[in-house]
């Protein structure tokens, strides 16, 4: 395996030598003693495929980077402002009302106001985008730097759009705006050379704290190429797999940070018999009942699947939200526990048949569980649940599909799914009686009118410390919930970790935990990176 990888390295080399020579990078040789360098250059993720629009869901999973939001998440998860100065809910929770900054300008020098607010909010509401603004009923800006958000219904989680939606200008915005943005954020575009890199600098008018590095340059390499990158000395920053770290660099320390980058298996939860609007099969027999869900559930050995899939590089998952201040700790449990996983199935009817499968009322414990072709994470996985549970005489196929095969057999199918994020209205999504069958969220069909109920109060609610309390009580209130301690629509088995190669002089600070692997998120907070101080 490592044979073929090195020959990866020398073809990436290869690669970044022609790249430069091209005139496509202006990548530097890593010199550690040099900290007087006001650029970076940085390899940490793909290049965003429909650019960099807020409006669309550009800076849903990092910072916006070019644009600012009203409001922010710090290390802790806490709200600060950013371009709010203050904001207030009505008692009714239906009116937001925030006050602005006085002193904002965007790159091209024009200053920003409520008008730009409203003008994002409404451009994103009817992009038909990942942007759900369905409960904003309207938006209007009440004077200069003052704006409005009125709901149809009240929404605590409304707050999290308001953290991730970068503000555009009105008087710039055109359809190319996605390739050309203008914002109020601490850099500006300077160039976007497609497929290859985009050059970054400081913006002049940011309001905030002057950014310490007037120059970043990311380079759109996979993660086999970022190593090659940063063993070359090509980089400051690069985003690697498991794979590679072990390999020492000379001259950048690992970086592991934590994430809710999650992996688990969705399982239908109803009986067959009913089909989708476009005739695609829901539920299955053998999933649908609670007990086979438990018994899995249970009989899953979390961290020998972190140790053995993973090498050890991630935690054992137990919810989509596990660390976050939503998360209810309660929902942690020994899993491992095979014989009594046995007994569940026994005492609910499942008997063992003369091959070694259990059978209740002539159904069998076998079912397919399918994960995204090429996934070799989600396919490994599946293969070790598979081998975990076949001594409960549960028998499990494994198959890899495209997406678009997922997108027909997810709702009689049991899937290997990745979520993870930094709202807990992904939970709303996932395990809502609302959401049942819209896009790859509840496509298990899962239900519980007493989960329900607290999500509902969680979203309505104006405490946001009532809030968190609320969904941990949807997740597991000691009868109930959606976690595996009650009805067990899932089992969350692993959170990846994630895992950067950083110049040794590099200070990038408190870094939060980081979300499903999508957009750059270690650049929360990057206007703080610094050299470190000369020892």
């Amino acid at each position: 395996m490592k044979s073929k990888l090195y020959i990866s390295i020398i073809c990436s080399l290869i690669f970044l030598l022609l790249l430069a020579a091209c005139g496509g990078g202006e990548t530097k040789q890593r010199d550690q003693k040099n900290t007087d360098r006001e650029e970076l250059v940085l390899a940490v993720g793909s290049e965003p495929e429909e650019g960099f629009d807020p409006t669309t869901g550009w800076g849903r999973y990092g910072s916006p980077l070019f644009q600012s939001t009203l409001l922010q998440h710090d290390p802790d998860f806490n709200i600060t402002y950013d371009l709010a100065e203050n904001y207030d809910v009505s008692d009714d929770g239906l009116t937001w009302t925030v006050d602005i900054r006085k002193d904002v300008k965007f790159s091209d020098g024009e200053a920003l106001t409520a008008d730009d607010v409203v003008f994002t909010f409404e451009t994103a509401k009817v992009s038909g985008s990942v942007i759900d603004l369905s409960n904003l009923e309207s938006i209007e800006a009440t004077d200069e730097y003052t704006v409005q958000f009125n709901l149809k219904e009240p929404q605590s989680a409304f707050i999290d759009l308001l953290v991730t939606t970068g503000i555009v200008p009105e008087h710039a915005y055109d359809k190319q705006y996605n390739e050309n943005p203008i914002g109020s954020g601490p850099y500006q575009l300077e160039q976007w050379d497609k497929g290859q890199q985009i050059i970054v600098t400081e913006n002049p008018y940011y309001y905030g704290k002057k950014p310490y590095f007037k120059k970043l340059t990311f380079l759109f390499l996979n993660e086999d190429t970022a190593f090659a990158a940063a063993k070359a000395g090509e980089v400051d920053v690069a985003s690697v797999t498991t794979l590679w770290i072990e390999e020492e660099v000379e001259g950048m320390n690992l970086l592991e940070l934590e994430s809710v980058d999650n992996r688990g298996i969705m399982f239908p939860y109803v009986p067959e018999g009913d089909v989708t609007a476009e005739g695609y099969p829901i539920g299955n027999d053998v999933t649908a009942d609670i007990a086979i869900r438990q018994a899995i559930n249970l009989a899953v050995n979390r961290q020998s699947l972190v140790d053995g899939v993973l090498q050890g590089f991630g935690t054992p998952a137990y919810s989509v939200a596990d660390q976050l201040p939503w998360w209810n700790e309660e929902t942690k449990f020994e899993d491992g526990r095979v014989e009594e996983a046995k007994r569940i199935l026994d005492e609910a009817g499942w008997i063992v048949n003369q091959n070694g499968i259990r059978e209740k009322n002539g159904i069998t414990a076998e079912f397919q569980l399918l994960y995204p072709a090429g996934d070799q994470v989600r396919q490994s996985l599946s293969m070790a649940v598979a081998d975990m549970i076949e001594p409960l005489g549960i028998a499990i196929q494994t198959e890899g599909h495209s997406w678009n095969e997922l997108a027909r057999l997810m709702y009689s199918n049991p899937v290997m799914m990745g979520w993870g994020s930094y709202s807990p209205l992904e939970m709303y999504n996932l395990y809502s009686s609302n959401t049942k069958g819209i896009g790859f969220y509840n496509a298990n069909y899962y239900g519980n009118s007493v989960v329900d109920q607290y999500m509902e109060q969680a979203l309505n609610s104006p405490s946001q410390e009532e809030v968190y309390e609320l969904w941990k009580k949807a997740q597991w209130d000691g009868k109930t919930g959606f976690s595996a301690l009650g009805d067990a629509p899932w089992a969350w088995l692993v959170n990846l970790s994630h895992y950067y190669l950083v110049n040794e002089r590099l200070d990038i600070g408190e870094q939060k935990v980081q979300p499903h692997g999508h957009g750059w998120p270690i650049t929360d907070f990057i206007e703080e990176w610094r050299w470190k101080e000369q020892e």
